[in-house]
């Protein structure tokens, strides 16, 4: 699974323009041979007994004494290499269109077999160490693709901003993991064993590991990256929100359930509150929002929010949580790839003010888009419902405040998504004189009908009957009581209203109003979605002012204190230096004279101390 989108990057990579013709379609072979060999894997796995589903692969000693490299091929791993190399492969295919007048294609392509090559590591791995060059290496493909049009200074800067805002979650999970080799005495995660009380030492490895999960999910408080990296091709942002970049912090947080679960864990609950404080951040600058694009990854923020308030209730919301990973995989995936759709045929324009009416010009991309808003805002029936009303539901039974502030955040996904629809494809066309929007070509819109079909009926296959709860058991534990989905549950029932109320008001005020062209002033709390709830510039107050401070501050004492020591003597040497070469005057009898004053004094200290 690993190794063949890493050999399609190197090719791409190392062969350079002699590959430029057929690069592409080495990149797109490279990902579905990737996934071919992740569906063998399933079948068979599922081929042992339950207590058989853990199946370790040794490849060779890596550090001495301490970690040997390996893989671990167990239910929720196999789960994440399906979502990777699936989605990833239809992401591929997708951008043989999208950037076909590209000239830069080829190596477009080879830094999407490298993302795919990271993450795969990242999930595959059974050790802390290899999750963590995974880890690094997904940071590193996500920098090289939000940056790819590096002529632009907003995507150069973009990618920087990611990166840098990663490392601080990095630091996070790497001094974690220092902590779990000192404690443990190992960073296997099959010789870890759950732990029975938290005490600090676990508490701090819980909470490190947690920011290490925000910086990689944009969660808050390292979330500013996230909007930033739209400035990358569209694709990209499909793959970093669907299949890749932004679920790793949700398999951090699970995988390492024995940190977070022990009785009464500090660790757990602040992994719900970061959840739920982020669906509702997430949801709230998805409102406000005329990008397109950045529309999505307000929302993305906010589903993974939904995500880890899941993971953070225990092995009583881990299937819903991974269930509605893997379904947002493919609706998230289908609206990104449908913005692109969009984008393509509208000059490249982002600007949601600008569309207007485009049902009629995109049927395919319209009704595939339409299928992926119904699954996110949880219309029933579809991927989302069963997925996100289920974690909504457990949360309210297990932490009542966090699960009902996600089913007000429920009731905003139906209104800034609902805004996004009314706003593109219906209403009066808005755009340009020189904009023909048409249809995208089949090599862009069949990539689009299959994730679709994701979104319609993946959820109800994965959490009726438990099914996907069982599946993932030997990896991650049952909880005591089964939990089972309820259609006509208080919390269920009451999200439905506020999605309905939700997608009403946006009607009113977008669909069945004129929209105007021009963002209006907006209110204060407008202007605070807007700016994505001042996220920026809180950092750069707490941060980057002060670090500016502490920065010239060294260099002032580097300059004035170690510097001027230094400086100080050396100065003082050749001062004193250039004093006494004036005693070196060359006459003989001036030497004679300070040899008789110096024995002189020498004879009387001899004789004074004599006497004494």
């Amino acid at each position: 699974m690993i190794a063949f989108p890493l050999v399609g990057a190197f090719v791409l990579l190392v062969f350079g323009r002699f590959t430029n013709r057929w690069g592409h379609l080495l990149g797109v072979a490279m990902s579905l041979a990737s996934f071919v060999v992740a569906v063998l894997a399933f079948f068979e796995l599922v081929g042992f007994g339950e207590e058989q589903r853990r199946r370790a692969v040794h490849l060779y000693e890596f550090i001495p004494g301490m970690v040997d490299m390996g893989l671990l091929i167990d239910p929720l791993s196999v789960s994440f290499a399906l979502l990777i190399t699936g989605v990833g492969s239809l992401i591929h295919i997708y951008s043989i269109g999208y950037m076909s007048h590209d000239e830069h294609r080829r190596r477009f392509f080879a830094y999407l077999n490298l993302f795919v090559a990271a993450m795969l590591l990242l999930v595959l791995a059974d050790n802390y160490v290899g999750l963590f060059i995974g880890w690094e290496g997904v940071g590193l493909a996500s920098y090289l693709l939000i940056g790819f049009w590096q002529f632009k200074p907003s995507a150069a800067t973009a990618a920087k901003k990611a990166f840098v805002v990663n490392r601080v979650g990095d630091f996070g999970l790497l001094v974690g993991m220092f902590l779990i080799w000192t404690t443990f005495g190992t960073l296997a995660f099959g010789e870890l064993k759950p732990i029975t009380s938290e005490n600090p030492t676990t508490l701090a490895i819980g909470l490190l590991l947690l920011l290490g999960a925000c910086g990689k999910s944009a969660q808050l408080p390292l979330q500013s990256w996230l909007l930033d990296a739209m400035e990358g091709p569209t694709p990209v942002s499909a793959l970093i929100h669907a299949a890749t970049m932004v679920t790793a912090g949700v398999y951090l947080v699970v995988r390492s359930g024995a940190f977070f679960f022990p009785e009464g864990s500090g660790a757990a609950l602040a992994v719900a509150i970061v959840g739920a404080a982020t669906l509702l951040a997430g949801a709230i600058i998805g409102c406000a929002k005329d990008d397109i694009k950045k529309g999505l990854a307000g929302s993305t923020m906010s589903q993974i929010g939904y995500m880890m308030l899941g993971a953070g209730i225990g092995p009583a919301g881990y299937a819903f949580a991974i269930g509605h990973l893997i379904t947002h995989g493919f609706f998230k995936a289908d609206l990104f790839l449908g913005a692109g759709s969009v984008m393509h045929g509208m000059n490249d324009e982002v600007d949601m003010r600008k569309y207007g009416g485009l049902r009629k010009f995109m049927p395919i991309t319209f009704a595939t888009f339409f299928i992926g808003y119904l699954a996110i805002i949880g219309f029933p029936l579809l991927s989302g419902y069963f997925t996100k009303d289920g974690i909504i539901e457990t949360a309210v039974h297990h932490q009542p405040i966090l699960g009902w502030l996600a089913v007000l955040g429920a009731g905003i996904t139906g209104f800034y998504m609902s805004r996004m629809v009314f706003m593109t494809f219906f209403g009066q066309k808005r755009w340009a004189d020189d904009a023909h929007p048409h249809e995208s070509p089949s090599v862009m819109t069949i990539p689009l009908m299959v994730l679709s079909l994701g979104a319609l009926g993946l959820g109800a296959y994965l959490i009726l009957s438990n099914r996907l709860l069982l599946f993932l058991a030997p990896a991650v534990g049952r909880p005591e009581e089964l939990p089972a989905f309820h259609f006509t549950s208080t919390p269920g029932l009451a999200t439905l209203a506020l999605v309905a109320v939700g997608a009403a008001f946006a009607w009113m005020k977008y669909g069945r109003a004129e929209v105007p062209s021009v963002q209006p002033r907006g209110s204060f709390l407008t202007t605070f979605a807007r700016r994505d709830l001042y996220g920026d510039a809180l950092n750069e107050s707490l941060f980057m002012r002060p670090g500016q401070w502490l920065t010239r501050l060294a260099v002032y004492f580097d300059n004035r204190g170690i510097d001027g020591i230094v400086n100080g003597l050396a100065a003082g040497i050749g001062g004193s230096s250039g004093r006494l070469r004036r005693i070196q005057t060359g006459f003989a009898r001036t030497y004679a004279l300070s040899i008789l004053i110096g024995a002189a004094l020498l004879t009387g200290a001899l004789l004074l101390v004599g006497n004494i």
